[in-house]
């Protein structure tokens, strides 16, 4: 029976050999398919990493280019930025400048307007002069002198008359307008001890005289300029307070802050400047005092009266 079974067994090997032996063929077949497609996938994966890796860098590349033109841009930005406020800074010195030159033509202007009112009142007073001299020549003859004793006669002595009179100015003092003029040229001529023996002399034989406030304010200007501030302060307070409401108490207000400013007191120039544009804000001598308030660092919206007590 078992030898009955194993020969038809025998007898079918040889006929399954060849089919096995074809399967074998096309599994290795197979496989090496599989084997060269895991070689292509691995090219192919290669190829895209390196792909990858390029673009990377190149994208490390623009990076650094980026940071770099960014620091250019700021760089130039920073320099563009420094060359405006250059030239802003310039633009400012330049206007700065221009004030101040328009300040200088105002004082000249005011100077050529104050030398031709002078000359005005050289010829009022020249025409007063004339019609005292016809005034004399038209005037009877004075009536002879009295006999010795008589009271009431003028020139004698003991008795009233001439010698109670007031001492009028000098036979060889110039007229009032001459005299100004003349002390105002020597003044700006640099003449300054001359010039303030003239104004001085002014004052004492026509202090009623319409120069007078001018007279007394450029003798302060003369000490000013001599640096003698105490006298300074004396003559600009004379100003404001012989003479209260003139042409001159602007320019008296504003000095005498500069001067007290000068003697380091600024904090009662401040209480001048805020006076004066308070009182005369719409005025050139304002405008320069709101400058001189800036520059203390001071605000000037707010100030004292002007009847407050002056500082000496």
């Amino acid at each position: 029976m078992i030898i009955r079974r194993v020969i038809p067994l025998m007898l079918l090997v040889p006929a399954i050999a060849p089919a096995v032996s074809k399967e074998m063929q096309e599994l290795m077949r197979d496989v090496a398919l599989l084997q060269q497609q895991v070689k292509d996938l691995q090219q192919a994966q290669d190829t895209k990493f390196a792909a990858l890796t390029v673009m990377v860098q190149q994208t490390l590349d623009n990076a650094t280019k980026a940071n770099t033109a960014v620091a250019v841009l700021e760089s130039g930005l920073t320099r563009q930025v420094g060359e405006q406020v250059r030239g802003v800074a310039a633009a400012s010195a330049t206007v700065g400048s221009k004030v101040d030159s328009m300040s200088s033509d105002v004082q000249s202007l005011r100077a050529t307007v104050e030398d031709i009112t002078s000359r005005l009142g050289r010829l009022q007073q020249q025409l007063v002069d004339m019609n005292k001299a016809v005034q004399t020549v038209c005037a009877p003859p004075a009536p002879p002198p009295a006999a010795p004793g008589t009271s009431g006669t003028p020139g004698i002595p003991g008795q009233p008359g001439a010698q109670g009179m007031a001492a009028g100015p000098p036979s060889n003092l110039p007229p009032a307008t001459v005299l100004y003029e003349n002390a105002t040229r020597d003044a700006r001529g640099g003449k300054y001890d001359l010039a303030l023996q003239e104004y001085q002399d002014y004052l004492k034989y026509y202090k009623d005289m319409d120069y007078a406030p001018n007279a007394q304010y450029n003798i302060g200007i003369i000490h000013y300029t001599q640096k003698n501030l105490e006298a300074a302060l004396a003559d600009f307070d004379a100003v404001l307070e012989k003479y209260p409401d003139n042409a001159k108490t602007p320019d008296a207000l504003l000095m005498k802050g500069k001067t007290l400013v000068a003697m380091g007191r600024p904090t009662q120039g401040a209480t001048e400047f805020r006076d004066l544009i308070k009182r005369f804000r719409n005025s050139d001598q304002a405008t320069q005092a709101m400058a001189q308030l800036k520059a203390l660092g001071l605000p000037y919206n707010s100030g004292s009266t002007s009847t407050k007590k002056r500082s000496r």
